[in-house]
């Protein structure tokens, strides 16, 4: 029986993820807290439950809750069109990735590696050069896959390399995210199926913050 509160935790990993591409395409800037949250998730290897991918605090899933139940229709929500073709383009490419073991082996590789190099940064994951190293993750890796997102804004914020590189390793946050929703028994179905349920565990787990 699916965990409705593992798999709203994990979609709200992606939802967060995808929210701050937005941000940083959009305005060229967006929270660093919630930024640092989405890419350490990045070094979490062996988590012991879906929360410990984010340090077992729901508080560092805020804006993922908030925008998961904005595009669930929850009260006070609103389709955003761009943000929703952003989740289901992350969702699709993890089960591409999902499918690949070639891929799926050498992801776990460089990301074993990047967790090694963190200390060379003193421990920042917002270091400029860790954020590049992700970005090359997400270029050499899940790009190749196939089903290209077509980030939209503001060209000025597009063209500047430090921009890629921030939206392509949140975008590597939120695949991450949506591999942890496979694991713990999330699928497309329940968007149709399930969706009450799902936005049920995101309201009570956001309220709980």
């Amino acid at each position: 029986m699916a965990n409705y509160q593992d798999i709203s935790i994990a979609l709200a990993g992606v939802c967060q993820a995808v929210s701050l591409v937005q941000k940083f395409a959009h305005q060229g800037v967006a929270e660093r807290e919630s930024l640092s949250y989405s890419l350490q998730s990045l070094l979490v290897m062996q988590p012991e439950s879906t929360l410990d991918v984010y340090d077992n605090q729901l508080e560092h899933l805020t804006l993922g809750f908030e925008t998961l139940q904005a595009l669930l229709g929850g009260k006070q929500g609103k389709l955003d069109t761009e943000l929703g073709r952003y989740w289901v383009s992350v969702l699709a490419l993890s089960q591409k990735l999902n499918k690949n073991t070639q891929a799926k082996s050498e992801l776990a590789q460089r990301l074993q590696q990047l967790e090694r190099q963190l200390s060379l940064y003193d421990g920042d994951v917002l270091h400029e050069q860790m954020i590049a190293n992700m970005a090359g993750i997400y270029s050499d890796i899940i790009s190749p896959l196939g089903s290209r997102i077509k980030v939209m804004g503001s060209v000025d914020f597009l063209a500047r390399p430090d921009i890629q590189n921030r939206i392509r390793a949140t975008l590597l946050a939120g695949i991450r995210a949506a591999i942890l929703w496979q694991q713990v028994g999330g699928n497309r179905w329940q968007f149709l199926f399930a969706r009450k349920k799902i936005l049920t565990a995101t309201q009570q787990l956001y309220a709980s913050l």
